[in-house]
């Protein structure tokens, strides 16, 4: 028995959908027949990824986001549901790092990082749920889902990225926090967790030899691709994924097991 995966009529939000993973999530959402509303900054980067979606014969649309910005999130989102409709499917994937040890951590750099990775992730998906949550009530039948864009580095240790490991290790906790409060709703909450995935934000630094160093101490002294989450992505976005909920599930090659 095959299961087909389509996502006709669906609406999705990507965060951080500008470059790297989320500009990934987004087109393989859009290929599978969602409406994707693409949310960053970067807004002329958006506008890019939408005509290119647009070309392949998807459809997107755009609005600006700055997760940091409470006021932001709630305006993006309103535009959001304003200009494609409903949103069904929520990728939280905005995130930053810095690197260095924590002694050398300043309050602007913890600021940084906590701000969009966590106080920005949890908000991002409250306004988001609340919506869903409203539309739930009026139908129990309703589907939604979540999914957090989380880490390894939230279940392990990595060396001078401590602020990062803490905020994805909290995106972690709050993924099933969430998934235990608003499950009722039929709002399906869960994390992926990738290790290192070689994206254009990152490539130059694996090509050093600190890079590659890293590199070689991988399990299989492999980085992964974007497209390796594309049939996780796919499965925790669907319907099929009815009875995962609050599932942290790691995309590392084996990286997280050592």
């Amino acid at each position: 028995m095959g299961i087909e995966v389509n996502f006709e009529g669906k609406i999705a939000l990507i965060t951080g959908a500008s470059s790297g993973l989320g500009a990934r999530f987004a087109k393989v959402l859009a290929e599978a027949g969602a409406q994707v509303v693409l949310a960053s900054r970067r807004v002329d980067r958006l506008k890019e990824l939408r005509a290119e979606i647009e070309a392949s014969g998807g459809a997107a649309h755009v609005v600006a986001l700055d997760v940091t910005d409470y006021s932001s999130i709630k305006s993006a989102i309103a535009h959001a549901e304003t200009e494609a409709g409903p949103i069904d499917i929520l990728v939280n994937n905005s995130g930053v790092s810095t690197t260095q040890r924590l002694v050398d951590v300043t309050p602007e750099d913890y600021a940084f990082v906590m701000d969009t990775n966590q106080r920005g992730a949890f908000f991002v998906a409250q306004e988001t749920a609340k919506r869903m949550i409203a539309r739930a009530k009026g139908d129990p039948r309703k589907q939604h889902r979540i999914i957090n864009i989380a880490s390894v580095a939230g279940l392990r240790v990595l060396p001078q990225i401590g602020i990062y490991c803490m905020s994805k290790a909290a995106v972690v906790h709050m993924t099933k926090s969430m998934a235990v409060e608003w499950g009722r709703y039929g709002i399906n909450v869960n994390a992926i967790c990738p290790g290192y995935i070689s994206t254009e934000i990152n490539a130059e630094h694996f090509e050093t030899e600190q890079g590659r160093n890293l590199i070689n101490m991988l399990p299989r002294k492999r980085l992964g691709k974007p497209e390796d989450l594309d049939g996780l992505l796919l499965l925790l976005a669907s319907d099929e994924s009815n009875f995962i909920n609050g599932a942290i599930v790691t995309a590392d090659d084996g990286m997280s097991v050592y």
